[in-house]
């Protein structure tokens, strides 16, 4: 008797093999890229960003092992060459500032100390201060800002006022009027261990109104969505939302103002130091060699060339990376 029409065959049937087969495919179909993966990908592609990004770890690793560096090329950022200064002019012998095999960017006037030692110790100081103080400033205005756009009503004003005045404040004459009245000692630091505290304490707390002004706007408006309206009916704490709801939904304008707050820092310092109220001689920095090159530039240009190209090219790839990272984590702000 034949079989019915209807009844299936058994080569029709897909066998176990295929039916694992056709799952796995499906599964790898519909598999999804975290926020972070996203946010790489698009970064990627962004080359100038990349390119900021591999300066700036470049930078970093200079800062870090600037003793390491300057011993491989036998050179110390303090010792004197008085040998290679003209008795006459006090100027480097020779053109370009002095720069030889031996000299990789020439030599200081009036002492012959070498300028690419002071250069690469000269990049800690900047990334300390740029980055310590970037963190004061973005713990500072994460927490206040995330305060008064949460709980609103007297704290909010009393919190945006401050910002206010704090904004308005002249931060460079600050520093200047407390460096003339800081003692040498403080807390166990003296010198240049004083100075360094007390600059990125003041430009971190003069930083935070400006991320704070973020973090608040941005909570004003995460605090109306679905999900946090749902976690209150469940009964949820304030705390539990501000830190389980609303802070990992901030991560991505907080690193944003990050790496575009750090760059800025960079300059307040070289612009400190340039004004005589940054760190102390012999401690090398980019804004106190620009100082000293201004009673050279006409007779040694490249003392003054030198420490400026280093503070622009640091900064432009700090911008690059932070524009770049606002592009990938925000596309809807995207240049």
């Amino acid at each position: 008797m034949t079989a019915p029409l209807h009844e299936p065959t058994a080569e029709a049937a897909p066998s176990a093999a295929e039916e694992a087969a056709l799952a796995g495919g499906d599964a790898k179909a519909v598999q999804g890229r975290s926020l972070g993966r996203i946010a790489w990908e698009r970064l990627k592609r962004d080359k100038l960003a990349l390119a900021g990004g591999i300066v700036v770890l470049f930078l970093i690793l200079v800062a870090v092992l600037a003793p390491v560096i300057t011993s491989l090329v036998g050179q110390d950022p303090e010792a004197h060459h008085e040998d290679l200064i003209d008795p006459l002019f006090g100027t480097p012998i020779g053109s370009f500032g002095g720069i030889s095999g031996e000299h990789w960017l020439g030599v200081e006037p009036v002492n012959g100390r070498d300028i690419f030692a002071r250069i690469v110790y000269g990049a800690r100081i900047s990334l300390l201060v740029g980055f310590l103080s970037a963190i004061v400033a973005v713990v500072l205005g994460t927490v206040l800002g995330i305060l008064a756009g949460f709980f609103g009503g007297w704290v909010d004003t009393v919190i945006s006022r401050v910002m206010d005045g704090l904004l308005a404040f002249p931060q460079l004459l600050f520093i200047i009027a407390l460096v003339s009245v800081m003692p040498s000692e403080m807390l166990g630091l003296t010198g240049t261990g004083v100075r360094l505290f007390v600059m990125i304490l003041v430009i971190g707390f003069f930083g935070w109104p400006y991320i704070g002004r973020v973090v608040r706007g941005q909570t004003l408006s995460l605090r109306e969505r679905e999900y946090v309206e749902a976690a209150r009916s469940l009964g949820a704490g304030r705390f539990y939302i501000l830190f389980k709801e609303l802070l990992p939904n901030l991560v991505a304008p907080i690193i944003v103002y990050t790496t575009m707050m750090i760059p800025t820092n960079i300059l307040t310092e070289a612009a400190l130091s340039f004004l005589g109220v940054g760190v102390k001689p012999p401690t090398p920095s980019w804004g106190q060699m620009l100082s000293n090159a201004i009673d050279y530039y006409d007779s040694d240009p490249m003392y003054m060339v030198i420490p400026g190209v280093a503070i622009f090219i640091t900064v432009l790839a700090f911008n690059l990376f932070g524009d770049g990272v606002r592009d990938a984590l925000d596309p809807k702000g995207s240049r």
